[in-house]
Protein backbone atom coordinates (compact mmCIF):
# COMPACT_ATOMS: atom_id res chain seq x y z
CA UNK A 1 0.00 0.00 0.00
CA UNK A 2 1.21 3.77 -0.82
CA UNK A 3 0.16 6.85 0.54
CA UNK A 4 0.40 10.02 -1.89
CA UNK A 5 1.00 13.73 -1.06
CA UNK A 6 1.02 16.46 -3.31
CA UNK A 7 1.71 19.73 -2.02
CA UNK A 8 1.76 23.24 -3.52
CA UNK A 9 2.41 21.68 -6.79
CA UNK A 10 2.70 23.72 -9.77
CA UNK A 11 3.44 22.93 -13.74
CA UNK A 12 3.70 25.16 -16.27
CA UNK A 13 3.30 24.41 -20.11
CA UNK A 14 5.19 26.58 -23.23
CA UNK A 15 1.92 28.09 -25.17
CA UNK A 16 1.50 29.95 -28.44
CA UNK A 17 1.88 33.15 -25.93
CA UNK A 18 3.99 32.24 -23.74
CA UNK A 19 3.78 30.46 -20.36
CA UNK A 20 0.57 28.55 -19.63
CA UNK A 21 -0.04 27.57 -15.85
CA UNK A 22 -1.74 24.17 -16.30
CA UNK A 23 -1.64 23.63 -12.45
CA UNK A 24 -1.30 26.20 -10.16
CA UNK A 25 -0.23 25.12 -6.46
CA UNK A 26 -2.66 21.70 -6.20
CA UNK A 27 -2.28 20.08 -2.92
CA UNK A 28 -4.18 16.69 -2.52
CA UNK A 29 -3.64 13.23 -0.47
CA UNK A 30 -4.52 9.91 -0.95
CA UNK A 31 -4.28 7.69 1.95
CA UNK A 32 -2.84 4.26 1.88
CA UNK A 33 -5.85 2.05 0.03
CA UNK A 34 -8.18 4.02 -0.46
CA UNK A 35 -9.47 5.92 -4.22
CA UNK A 36 -9.24 9.63 -4.71
CA UNK A 37 -11.37 10.96 -7.83
CA UNK A 38 -10.57 14.27 -9.18
CA UNK A 39 -13.35 15.53 -11.62
CA UNK A 40 -13.18 18.69 -13.52
CA UNK A 41 -14.07 19.34 -17.36
CA UNK A 42 -11.79 19.05 -20.26
CA UNK A 43 -8.55 21.44 -19.79
CA UNK A 44 -8.82 22.02 -16.06
CA UNK A 45 -5.04 20.35 -15.55
CA UNK A 46 -6.26 17.07 -14.60
CA UNK A 47 -3.99 15.15 -16.97
CA UNK A 48 -1.11 17.50 -16.39
CA UNK A 49 -0.88 16.96 -12.76
CA UNK A 50 -1.34 13.03 -13.37
CA UNK A 51 1.62 13.37 -15.66
CA UNK A 52 3.80 15.65 -13.18
CA UNK A 53 3.28 13.02 -10.11
CA UNK A 54 4.73 10.37 -12.75
CA UNK A 55 7.89 12.70 -13.79
CA UNK A 56 6.47 12.83 -17.05
CA UNK A 57 5.77 16.60 -17.04
CA UNK A 58 8.23 18.96 -15.24
CA UNK A 59 7.34 20.27 -11.94
CA UNK A 60 8.09 24.37 -11.36
CA UNK A 61 7.17 24.18 -7.88
CA UNK A 62 5.70 21.88 -4.93
CA UNK A 63 6.40 18.40 -3.92
CA UNK A 64 5.04 14.86 -4.54
CA UNK A 65 5.75 12.57 -1.86
CA UNK A 66 5.16 8.72 -1.88
CA UNK A 67 4.85 6.96 1.92
CA UNK A 68 6.87 9.87 2.67
CA UNK A 69 9.79 10.73 0.48
CA UNK A 70 9.91 13.16 -2.45
CA UNK A 71 10.22 11.75 -5.81
CA UNK A 72 12.71 13.12 -7.98
CA UNK A 73 12.65 11.95 -11.47
CA UNK A 74 15.80 12.50 -12.71
CA UNK A 75 17.65 9.25 -13.84
CA UNK A 76 16.98 5.98 -15.50
CA UNK A 77 17.06 4.59 -12.43
CA UNK A 78 14.26 7.02 -10.39
CA UNK A 79 12.19 6.47 -13.68
CA UNK A 80 12.52 2.91 -12.88
CA UNK A 81 11.89 2.96 -9.22
CA UNK A 82 8.82 4.79 -9.78
CA UNK A 83 7.40 2.67 -12.37
CA UNK A 84 7.60 0.11 -9.56
CA UNK A 85 5.61 1.86 -7.10
CA UNK A 86 2.81 3.44 -9.58
CA UNK A 87 0.95 2.03 -12.51
CA UNK A 88 -0.94 4.53 -14.96
CA UNK A 89 -4.10 3.34 -17.19
CA UNK A 90 -4.67 6.37 -20.08
CA UNK A 91 -7.52 7.06 -22.25
CA UNK A 92 -7.22 5.41 -25.32
CA UNK A 93 -7.14 1.64 -25.02
CA UNK A 94 -6.06 1.62 -29.09
CA UNK A 95 -2.85 3.08 -28.39
CA UNK A 96 -2.01 2.00 -24.89
CA UNK A 97 -1.34 -1.50 -26.19
CA UNK A 98 1.20 -2.41 -28.67
CA UNK A 99 -0.92 -4.10 -31.76
CA UNK A 100 2.08 -6.56 -32.56
CA UNK A 101 1.99 -8.01 -28.83
CA UNK A 102 -0.65 -10.48 -28.11
CA UNK A 103 -2.31 -9.80 -24.75
CA UNK A 104 -0.32 -12.99 -22.97
CA UNK A 105 3.01 -11.32 -24.68
CA UNK A 106 1.81 -7.65 -23.08
CA UNK A 107 1.33 -9.07 -19.68
CA UNK A 108 4.46 -11.30 -19.27
CA UNK A 109 6.73 -8.09 -20.00
CA UNK A 110 4.66 -6.47 -17.59
CA UNK A 111 4.80 -9.18 -15.14
CA UNK A 112 8.43 -9.93 -15.76
CA UNK A 113 9.95 -6.01 -15.52
CA UNK A 114 10.10 -5.44 -12.00
CA UNK A 115 9.91 -9.38 -10.95
CA UNK A 116 11.50 -12.51 -11.59
CA UNK A 117 9.05 -15.01 -12.98
CA UNK A 118 10.16 -18.34 -13.80
CA UNK A 119 8.73 -19.70 -16.93
CA UNK A 120 6.99 -22.38 -15.96
CA UNK A 121 4.39 -20.48 -14.35
CA UNK A 122 3.65 -17.25 -16.51
CA UNK A 123 0.65 -18.74 -17.95
CA UNK A 124 -1.07 -19.05 -14.60
CA UNK A 125 0.03 -15.94 -14.61
CA UNK A 126 -1.77 -14.61 -17.37
CA UNK A 127 -4.77 -16.26 -16.86
CA UNK A 128 -5.07 -15.09 -13.24
CA UNK A 129 -4.51 -11.55 -14.04
CA UNK A 130 -7.06 -11.57 -16.90
CA UNK A 131 -9.17 -13.32 -14.54
CA UNK A 132 -9.10 -10.41 -11.96
CA UNK A 133 -9.95 -7.83 -14.46
CA UNK A 134 -12.68 -10.28 -15.68
CA UNK A 135 -11.45 -11.50 -18.95
CA UNK A 136 -11.48 -14.69 -19.91
CA UNK A 137 -7.80 -16.74 -20.09
CA UNK A 138 -8.80 -17.63 -23.30
CA UNK A 139 -8.25 -14.33 -24.91
CA UNK A 140 -4.55 -14.51 -24.30
CA UNK A 141 -3.46 -15.23 -27.29
CA UNK A 142 -5.07 -12.73 -29.24
CA UNK A 143 -4.33 -9.16 -30.28
CA UNK A 144 -5.01 -5.68 -29.66
CA UNK A 145 -7.23 -5.26 -32.58
CA UNK A 146 -9.49 -9.29 -31.89
CA UNK A 147 -10.51 -7.47 -28.69
CA UNK A 148 -13.57 -4.73 -28.02
CA UNK A 149 -12.49 -1.22 -26.37
CA UNK A 150 -14.00 -2.51 -23.14
CA UNK A 151 -11.80 -5.72 -23.02
CA UNK A 152 -8.38 -3.99 -24.84
CA UNK A 153 -9.17 -1.29 -21.28
CA UNK A 154 -9.34 -4.33 -19.19
CA UNK A 155 -5.76 -5.58 -20.62
CA UNK A 156 -4.46 -2.27 -20.02
CA UNK A 157 -5.50 -2.41 -16.32
CA UNK A 158 -4.41 -6.12 -16.11
CA UNK A 159 -0.80 -4.91 -17.55
CA UNK A 160 -0.56 -1.63 -14.91
CA UNK A 161 -1.54 -4.43 -11.73
CA UNK A 162 0.80 -7.30 -13.29
CA UNK A 163 4.00 -4.90 -12.00
CA UNK A 164 1.75 -4.83 -8.60
CA UNK A 165 1.91 -1.05 -7.87
CA UNK A 166 1.10 0.11 -4.85
CA UNK A 167 -0.72 3.42 -6.88
CA UNK A 168 -2.51 3.65 -9.79
CA UNK A 169 -3.43 6.23 -11.36
CA UNK A 170 -6.85 5.85 -13.98
CA UNK A 171 -6.99 9.17 -16.41
CA UNK A 172 -10.10 9.00 -18.27
CA UNK A 173 -10.00 4.91 -18.67
CA UNK A 174 -14.21 4.92 -19.64
CA UNK A 175 -13.86 8.15 -21.76
CA UNK A 176 -13.10 6.20 -24.67
CA UNK A 177 -15.67 3.43 -24.17
CA UNK A 178 -19.12 3.10 -25.41
CA UNK A 179 -22.04 3.60 -22.99
CA UNK A 180 -23.10 0.31 -22.67
CA UNK A 181 -19.52 -0.95 -21.22
CA UNK A 182 -18.76 2.09 -19.19
CA UNK A 183 -20.03 0.77 -16.43
CA UNK A 184 -18.88 -2.85 -16.34
CA UNK A 185 -15.32 -1.71 -16.55
CA UNK A 186 -16.32 1.06 -13.40
CA UNK A 187 -17.59 -1.57 -11.46
CA UNK A 188 -14.06 -3.90 -12.37
CA UNK A 189 -12.27 -0.95 -10.86
CA UNK A 190 -14.06 -0.46 -7.94
CA UNK A 191 -13.99 -4.29 -6.99
CA UNK A 192 -10.25 -4.09 -8.27
CA UNK A 193 -9.26 -1.44 -5.26
CA UNK A 194 -11.42 -2.96 -3.10
CA UNK A 195 -9.67 -6.16 -2.83
CA UNK A 196 -6.20 -5.55 -3.77
CA UNK A 197 -6.17 -2.40 -1.22
CA UNK A 198 -4.74 -0.26 -3.92
CA UNK A 199 -4.19 3.44 -3.38
CA UNK A 200 -5.80 5.20 -6.63
CA UNK A 201 -6.44 8.81 -8.25
CA UNK A 202 -9.28 8.17 -10.38
CA UNK A 203 -9.40 11.16 -12.82
CA UNK A 204 -12.67 11.78 -15.04
CA UNK A 205 -14.75 14.95 -16.42
CA UNK A 206 -17.76 12.34 -15.53
CA UNK A 207 -19.25 12.90 -12.21
CA UNK A 208 -21.74 9.96 -11.15
CA UNK A 209 -18.94 7.77 -12.57
CA UNK A 210 -16.13 9.13 -10.35
CA UNK A 211 -18.29 9.33 -7.18
CA UNK A 212 -19.10 5.87 -7.48
CA UNK A 213 -15.43 4.14 -7.27
CA UNK A 214 -14.06 7.47 -5.21
CA UNK A 215 -14.05 7.26 -1.02
CA UNK A 216 -12.68 11.36 -1.54
CA UNK A 217 -13.54 13.81 -4.50
CA UNK A 218 -11.71 16.84 -5.41
CA UNK A 219 -12.86 19.46 -7.83
CA UNK A 220 -10.76 20.78 -10.38
CA UNK A 221 -10.85 23.89 -12.24
CA UNK A 222 -8.88 26.00 -13.99
CA UNK A 223 -5.68 24.08 -12.34
CA UNK A 224 -6.69 24.48 -9.00
CA UNK A 225 -8.45 22.83 -6.67
CA UNK A 226 -12.02 24.11 -5.55
CA UNK A 227 -13.45 21.82 -3.46
CA UNK A 228 -12.09 18.38 -1.64
CA UNK A 229 -14.66 16.46 0.42
CA UNK A 230 -15.55 12.63 1.16
CA UNK A 231 -17.86 11.66 -1.56
CA UNK A 232 -21.21 11.57 0.41
CA UNK A 233 -20.44 14.83 2.21
CA UNK A 234 -20.02 16.36 -1.61
CA UNK A 235 -23.14 15.27 -2.84
CA UNK A 236 -25.34 16.06 -0.34
CA UNK A 237 -23.72 19.53 0.65
CA UNK A 238 -21.21 20.54 -1.93
CA UNK A 239 -19.73 24.17 -1.14
CA UNK A 240 -18.32 25.62 -4.16
CA UNK A 241 -20.15 27.20 -6.89
CA UNK A 242 -18.33 25.49 -9.64
CA UNK A 243 -19.42 21.74 -7.67
CA UNK A 244 -22.78 23.16 -7.73
CA UNK A 245 -23.09 24.09 -11.22
CA UNK A 246 -21.59 19.93 -12.18
CA UNK A 247 -24.03 18.34 -9.50
CA UNK A 248 -26.85 20.29 -11.47
CA UNK A 249 -26.01 19.35 -14.65
CA UNK A 250 -26.31 15.77 -14.06
CA UNK A 251 -30.17 14.64 -13.76
CA UNK A 252 -29.53 12.10 -11.15
CA UNK A 253 -26.55 10.76 -8.98
CA UNK A 254 -28.96 8.26 -6.74
CA UNK A 255 -28.52 5.30 -9.32
CA UNK A 256 -24.89 3.41 -9.24
CA UNK A 257 -24.17 1.61 -12.33
CA UNK A 258 -25.60 -1.72 -13.01
CA UNK A 259 -23.48 -4.80 -14.14
CA UNK A 260 -22.77 -5.99 -17.30
CA UNK A 261 -21.62 -8.22 -19.43
CA UNK A 262 -17.74 -7.99 -19.25
CA UNK A 263 -16.88 -6.21 -22.73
Amino acid sequence: MTTLQVSDLTVRHHGPRGPVIAVDGVSLQIPSGTTLGLVGESGSGKSSLARAIVGLDPVHGGKVLLDGRELRVRTVRDRRRLGRLVQVVLQDPDTALDPRMTVRQTLVEAATAFHRLDRRVRPERVAALLELVGLDPRLADRLPRQLSGGQRQRVAVARALAVEPGLLIADEITSALDVSVQASVLNTIRELQRRLGLSMLFIGHNLPAVCYVSDTVAVMRQGRIVETAATGALLRTPQHPYTRTLLASVPSLRTPPTEEEPS
